[in-house]
């Protein structure tokens, strides 16, 4: 089959002719029709998330057809799935009792631990394969397996509150927006400062207003959710926010946070990350994006283009979610 490789972090991945890949126990053999680039993904390519296996098929946004199963699993050859990037868990440790095997410690994310879906062919533990809304196509639900479910948990770790500010107005950001918008919040986006693009993509979305990370809103927010993985933004956050406001981190990682004045912070304010997702969250998600209707902006490029697709998504050159294409 064909890939996009990862010999080793921060060099181009590397195209390939790999074996297809054999479903085992409880798993799917996917054939990939789309696979979404992620900012995660980056990170893994960059060498800021240590320890990937190497060599690796990165991606982890992944919607294909279910093309064979192995042993115990009930998912019909021909289904449509996606796969996300939690890709394994224990089910037997503190954390996945208490519903939160999202910090499993024996936890494995597909395009890091497990080959992702850079390639034609690719397997997934059946439990982690979500059956998708037909009112999407390929190319549209790929973002919504990490850009959608990440801004998902990020949204509803903010609480209710009505004013919200997104920082980093990219994939995950115009998806939630659109949430938001539905709930009945007003939404507020940051740009990078000067990004008259990503500012007019913004309004477009519906967002009742936008500008630079720079800039303080023109009125206190209630939450905001920072996506940029700029640890500055945590503190430019907090200066935005009123009392009782909630800042919450979506990136799996970012570079350090500022010292800043405990005013900043004062009057109840919280400062919380989102680590990964769970399956409820895609449940919920996938079901309710169709609903609102999330509608979901997606530049297609080929599986060999993947590197032309990340340099772009390092250069802030992405408007929306790029889709790698087999």
């Amino acid at each position: 089959m064909r890939a996009m490789v990862l010999r080793a972090p921060r060099e181009p991945l590397a195209p390939a002719e790999l074996p297809t890949p054999q479903p085992g126990p409880g798993e799917v053999l996917v054939r990939v029709r789309a696979c979404a680039v992620c900012r995660t993904d980056l990170h893994v390519v960059d060498g800021e998330l240590g320890e990937p296996k190497l060599p690796l098929v990165p991606g982890h946004q992944i919607v294909g057809v279910v093309e064979a199963a192995g042993p115990g699993v009930e998912l019909p050859q021909g289904a449509r799935v996606g796969i996300p990037w939690l890709g394994w868990t224990c089910g037997e440790c503190a954390y996945c009792l208490r519903g939160l095997e999202n910090l499993c410690r024996r936890a494995r994310f597909v395009g890091y631990h497990r080959d992702g879906g850079y390639a034609e062919y690719a397997v997934a533990d059946a439990r982690y394969a979500f059956r998708l809304p037909e009112a999407y196509g390929d190319l549209e639900a790929a973002p919504l397996l990490c850009a959608g479910l990440i801004g998902y948990r990020c949204l509803r770790m903010a609480g209710d509150g009505e004013r919200l500010g997104l920082y980093g107005f990219g994939a995950a950001a115009h998806l939630i927006a659109q949430v938001a918008l539905s709930q009945g919040r007003r939404v507020f986006a940051f740009t990078r400062p000067g990004d008259q693009e990503a500012q007019a993509f913004a309004r477009a979305v519906g967002v009742h207003w936008a500008g630079g990370s720079d800039e303080l809103p023109p009125e206190p927010l209630d939450a905001a959710i920072v996506l940029a993985p700029v640890g500055a933004l945590v503190v430019q956050a907090l200066r935005a926010t009123g009392p009782a406001g909630v800042v919450v981190c979506g990136g799996i990682h970012m570079t350090d946070i500022p010292s800043f004045p405990y005013r900043l912070l004062w009057e109840e304010r919280v400062v919380r990350s989102v680590a990964n997702l769970t399956r409820q969250d895609a449940v919920e998600f996938l079901a309710l994006a169709p609903q609102v209707p999330v509608r979901v902006h997606a530049r297609p490029y080929p599986l060999e283009a993947a590197n032309e697709a990340l340099a772009a998504l390092r250069g802030g050159k992405v408007v929306g979610s790029a889709v790698l294409v087999p």
